[in-house]
């Protein structure tokens, strides 16, 4: 789908979706427990569609409810028994796949993996190099379908703390399950570390015990994390709650920085441990008032200023932080966003190629986005490449154009945000699809 975005700044309050990396964590820590959970979540995407489905493919069963999901565990008789092959369907989640993966592996009982888009090209060697060294067989990744036999074992796992941190929540989630003690060791500096704290906050939750801290080796320092396993079922709460999603909030956000209108974003935890949350104090800094109470994060049109932000703990966040820094003064460098290319698409390149396409002055040196702000931006056409937050940082840097902007698969949204567009006509964005335009 083809979106038009005509000039014209946002306003007004709007919810928060679910936090999509919250809900991961709990729907997988819920198949696994000893009673039925309810899980409070005010919205899914495709993303979490993905884990569901995997969770039901290895016998969860899980439904939909008026206030999120009902998931009645995988049954204890049946998870460490030999069956058929499960098939697990990720689709576009590296999430999905790097947490699913340990998970399977812990159950002993094989599966076959697939997934769509760039998934079979995104990291996974250190994941699966860990896993193979505790018991389990992996064909070569890169070619659908992934196919793991073999039960993974309790003991030391070492991984580098310059790739995703979503091998260690993998490890993490699938270690209560095995019968032993798991130490997992993160080389520092650890980038995008808020997402374990997520991890652990979840496993507190279902009543996991973890130790995390520090040890000093001879090659260097790294971060630990110890999880004592009973290879038994969970302790679930009767409901639990994702929160609102600071990744997806900060688009509106900003968009009330560079408009002319204030904008309320509620259903937002001000104390999350979402990395992302750091998006206020980058709001502030760039010169935008920022007020903070009652669940709700609000910020109003302010004169802004290029800054210097390390986004190695937030990379998400360097979609709307462009935006930002595209209409600020002087000059914006977004430092140490390398991982950025290994994402649903190579997003480096495609939120540089965005900006220049609207007007922006951009650059890439190393792994550092420079932005030159102050110039005129002026619209055009932007190919959203597949990838979610590309769609929405373009709809929002559309809004200050002096011309329309047309905006190739911006469906592409539904990964994570299924109703970005109808929440962004809330705030009176002039949205319209391709096909209606045709049809006039």
């Amino acid at each position: 789908m083809d979106i038009l975005i005509s000039p014209g700044s946002l306003g007004g309050k709007v919810n928060s979706i679910a936090s999509k990396s919250v809900a991961h964590r709990l729907l997988i820590l819920a198949a696994f427990a000893d009673k039925t959970c309810n899980i409070d979540c005010s919205s899914s995407s495709q993303d979490i569609d993905a884990t569901i489905a995997c969770l039901k493919a290895l016998g969860a069963h899980i439904t939909h409810t008026k206030t999120g999901f009902r998931v009645v565990p995988i049954p204890k008789t049946s998870r460490f028994e030999p069956h058929a092959q499960a098939k697990l369907d990720c689709g576009e989640s590296g999430s999905t796949l790097r947490f699913m993966l340990p998970v399977a592996a812990a159950l002993g009982a094989g599966a076959s993996f697939t997934g769509r888009g760039r998934l079979a090209q995104r990291p996974l060697a250190q994941l699966t190099d860990a896993l193979c060294s505790h018991g389990c067989n992996l064909s070569e990744f890169g070619n659908w379908p992934l196919e793991l036999t073999g039960q993974l074992q309790p003991g030391n796992y070492t991984l580098p703390g310059n790739v995703s941190s979503q091998y260690v929540t993998g490890l993490l989630l699938a270690a209560p399950l095995l019968k032993g003690t798991t130490e997992i060791l993160v080389s520092e500096p650890f980038q995008s570390e808020p997402y374990v704290r997520l991890t652990l906050n979840a496993l507190s939750l279902f009543g996991v015990e973890c130790e995390a801290g520090h040890k000093q080796l001879a090659d260097g320092s790294y971060r630990t994390y110890r999880v004592f396993g009973r290879g038994t079922q969970l302790t679930a709460p009767e409901t639990v709650t994702v929160e609102g999603d600071w990744s997806n909030a900060a688009f509106w956000l900003v968009a009330a920085a560079i408009g002319k209108k204030p904008i309320s974003v509620k259903q937002l935890n001000l104390s999350s441990a979402q990395g992302d949350r750091v998006i206020l104090a980058a709001l502030s800094l760039f010169g935008a008032q920022v007020v903070r109470g009652n669940n709700t994060a609000t910020v109003g049109p302010a004169s802004l200023q290029g800054i210097r932000i390390d986004v190695s703990n937030c990379p998400d966040l360097v979609p709307p932080l462009a935006v930002l820094g595209a209409c600020a003064t002087g000059t914006t460098r977004l430092a140490n966003a390398g991982r950025l290319r290994l994402k649903e698409s190579d997003r480096l390149q495609t939120v540089s190629a965005t900006l220049q396409a609207l007007g922006a002055q951009a650059r890439i040196e190393t792994d550092d986005l420079l932005i030159s702000g102050g110039t005129a931006l002026t619209g055009g056409v932007v190919d959203a490449a597949g990838d979610h937050r590309i769609a929405m940082m373009t709809a929002i840097l559309a809004t200050q154009c002096t011309g329309d902007t047309l905006i190739h698969g911006a469906d592409c949204v539904a990964k994570s945000y299924p109703h970005f567009f109808e929440d962004f006509a809330l705030l009176g964005g002039k949205a319209q699809a391709q096909e209606v335009i045709n049809a006039l």
